[in-house]
């Protein structure tokens, strides 16, 4: 086998099917919607990657910490023979775990994007010739099928990312993990933790405006992609938290009254002045709610490690017997 192999489980034209479905239901909706997903064309991956490096965004360097500090516990603990990683990316930060993984054999990245798969797995092989590398080219949220690798395996999800699912979807997803996960095999993920307001809200509405930026440029990836007339001047960002369901929710506000037209929907979207179209929200936890949303999948929560400020943290969960 090469050490390098790609499968796709998605069409190749799954993601713009994905895209008009998610359009036409969410801007259809009330109140108006789009998942945070479609922020990460070419241009909104960089600027993430610029969000990532400014002062108020901490959850980043807080989860890198908690990496460094804890790879060898993490590598002590789980044994993993194979690395499963869903929404790997550039696979940057796994670095930290491919090192203290000694008795590793297989790293298997999971991502929607072909070419950032290919581009992180072979960077990887370059660094560590004696690996196997099988990226998926796959959806983690919709029917995931892992290679065949030795196990024990370990499944990392980290960044965060829980927390942009609603509370049922994080609950199909962690059942979802269960269900491929064999006795031995662990699920390392990553959550960010409740903490005071204006902390929060502070990491999502930078005072460079960057994740303004950030934000409005999901509407330039609907003008390209669905030959849609939205502004993205048109619109403010706003970013808030919601104390009874503990989340941020990023918006745009339009600032007008205004209609956008989506010709590939053959769909006319009105909003009125001040209307809301939410467009990512991101849950922050307590290692309470963590381990019963765990629990509920099946899931027992063994380890729970923070950064030093108490901002992020990182659990590790084995199969319940």
């Amino acid at each position: 086998m090469s050490p390098f192999a790609v499968t796709r489980t998605l069409p190749a034209d799954a993601t713009a099917a994905a895209l008009r479905s998610d359009v036409q239901r969410g801007l259809t909706a009330t109140p108006k919607q789009l998942p945070p997903k479609w922020f990460y064309d070419a241009r909104g991956s960089e600027l993430f990657e610029e969000i990532t490096r400014l002062p108020e965004y901490y959850p980043t360097r807080a989860e890198r910490e908690i990496l460094i500090d804890r790879a060898t516990d993490i590598a002590a603990a789980s044994s993993a023979r194979t690395l499963v990683e869903l929404g790997s990316g550039s696979s940057e930060k796994t670095r930290h775990l491919l090192d203290a993984l000694t008795g590793l054999r297989t790293y298997a990245p999971v991502d929607v994007s072909e070419s950032a798969l290919t581009l992180a797995g072979r960077a990887l092989l370059e660094e560590r010739p004696g690996l196997t590398v099988h990226a998926l080219v796959a959806d983690f949220q919709h029917g995931l099928e892992l290679p065949e690798s030795p196990g024990p395996r370990l499944v990392a999800f980290l960044g965060g990312t829980l927390g942009n699912l609603l509370p049922a979807e994080r609950a199909a997803f962690l059942g979802s993990v269960r269900e491929f996960l064999s006795p031995g095999d662990a699920l390392l993920l990553g959550t960010d933790l409740v903490k005071d307001e204006a902390t929060l809200v502070a990491a999502y509405d930078d005072a460079a405006g960057v994740t303004a930026a950030f934000n409005k440029n999901v509407l330039s990836v609907l003008d390209r992609e669905l030959g849609a007339d939205f502004d993205p001047d048109a619109f403010d960002h706003v970013a808030v938290w919601d104390a009874d369901h503990e989340w941020i929710e990023m918006r745009l506000r339009a600032r007008t009254a205004l209609t956008a037209k989506i010709p590939a929907l053959d769909l006319a979207v009105t909003f009125a002045a001040g209307e809301e179209l939410r467009t990512e929200i991101s849950a922050k936890f307590r290692q309470e709610t963590v381990r019963a949303e765990l629990a509920a999948a099946g899931l027992s929560l063994r380890h729970w490690w923070t950064d030093a400020a108490g901002r992020f943290a990182l659990s590790l969960a084995f199969p319940e017997d």
